[in-house]
């Protein structure tokens, strides 16, 4: 692990108001940029270009996470009545798919990877991120030193958004390498917000600074 104290903050790339506010969730599909939003419990296609929403949907319930799965996204909802944490297929264009459901193991999860094989799910205070599949059943787990509340996956490796302190201004882009042996993690920057959600356009990072109706691009350290 790295000494945090010595992190170099990221780069801000970019700073643009979100379309809709408290968003939550980002994933890139190779053209948009898709968000997710607390407030309006709406998902969001956005051309990065032009910072236009090329498309919207209302989702089942409040969109933490999500994730590309080929020309689909993969969408973890909090749902009434009781927040259960539930993933759901969205097709662009057709909407979400009412006939498949993943619920999450232990009924919690926030945020989603996809490494063209499996899907991760990150459990934020259990400071863990599970593969599972179309079942919910869990295969691997990877322990990981600090809360996460973001995730993408980038050359085989997770990048995460991390914390110890969520009401603080503490938090880390933390990259963990589990494909050989024994995880290898590290903070390798410091994030000066309190962001949430992770995503990767192939040049740049994305993330929401969520409680100023946000979103960030900053480079890849």
């Amino acid at each position: 692990m790295s000494d945090v104290a010595e992190l170099r903050d990221v780069t801000e790339l970019l700073r643009l108001a979100s379309p809709a506010p408290r968003p939550q969730s980002l994933a890139f599909d190779g053209t948009y940029l898709w968000m997710g939003s607390l407030e309006t419990q709406r998902i969001y296609a956005i051309d990065p270009t032009h910072w236009t929403v090329e498309e919207e949907a209302q989702a089942p319930g409040k969109p933490y996470g999500m994730t590309v799965v080929g020309d689909e996204l993969r969408v973890l909802c909090g749902e009434p009545p009781d927040d259960n944490r539930i993933i759901r297929r969205f097709v662009p264009g057709h909407g979400f798919k009412e006939n498949s459901v993943i619920p999450c193991p232990d009924d919690t999860g926030s945020q989603l990877g996809y490494d063209g094989d499996r899907l991760y799910v990150s459990q934020w205070y259990n400071q863990r991120i599970l593969s599972i599949n179309d079942s919910g059943n869990v295969g691997t787990t990877i322990e990981v030193p600090h809360g996460i509340c973001g995730q993408v996956i980038v050359d085989g490796c997770f990048y995460l958004v991390t914390t110890d302190d969520e009401p603080t201004t503490n938090y880390w882009l933390t990259r963990v390498d589990a494909r050989n042996g024994p995880p290898k993690i590290e903070d390798i920057a410091r994030i000066p917000f309190q962001a949430r959600a992770l995503a990767f356009d192939g040049s740049r990072f994305w993330t929401n600074h969520r409680e100023r109706a946000e979103i960030v691009a900053f480079a890849q350290p």
